[in-house]
């Protein structure tokens, strides 16, 4: 239970605003944007063998850092640019997780290039509709499930990097496509809308 007397799935210990922020704004809300499918795509595979808090406290310095999260413009960026960004502090400074960004935004831009954005490739998976699931503890929610086996395989058969099974299960329910709020999190019985 929060200091504002709300259940969350995450976010509830005094001094760890952000998290609940993000959990009560972000999490599980459907995400069609694809600049934003984008930032998730990337901040998720930054945060392989890390807390998701961590990269949430980095995320300001992620945008600075990857044009705010334009593909375009982070396919453009060079090899001298990544490794100057293993100097900078705002961010995760794992080279391979920097030039994976980059090779990302490159698949990405070739994916909206054949379904005419990222979203609509992503979003077929789930038949166009979010996954609702009734967990009520955390014990219950997977760390993968069928449909994020195969988005991952897909992604990976297309040249993309830090898109395993799990960190794909976790994106998607960073943008929403799958909906694990607990029953008696307060947010699942809100309307979520993106």
């Amino acid at each position: 239970m929060g200091q504002d007397k709300k259940f969350r799935c995450f976010g509830n210990q005094p001094g760890h605003q952000l998290y609940a922020d993000y959990h009560d704004n972000e999490w599980g809300v459907p995400v069609y944007e694809d600049n934003k499918l984008f930032e998730m795509l990337v901040l998720e595979g930054a945060q392989a063998g890390l807390s998701w808090e961590t990269v949430l406290k980095k995320r300001d310095g992620y945008r600075q850092a990857f044009h705010q999260f334009n593909p375009a413009l982070v396919t453009k960026m060079t090899d001298a640019e990544l490794e100057g960004l293993r100097q900078n502090p705002n961010i995760i400074r794992n080279r391979l997780k920097l030039t994976s960004a980059r090779n990302n935004a490159r698949v990405f831009l070739q994916i909206q290039r054949e379904f005419g954005n990222f979203a609509s490739y992503l979003w077929r998976f789930v038949d166009d509709r979010p996954i609702l699931n009734h967990w009520t503890t955390a014990a219950e929610m997977p760390a993968t499930s069928a449909i994020s086996d195969a988005i991952s395989k897909d992604l990976k058969k297309r040249g993309m990097s830090f898109v395993g099974s799990t960190i794909i299960y976790a994106y998607m329910q960073a943008v929403g496509l799958v909906n694990d709020h607990l029953t008696n999190c307060w947010r699942y019985h809100q309307p979520i809308k993106p």
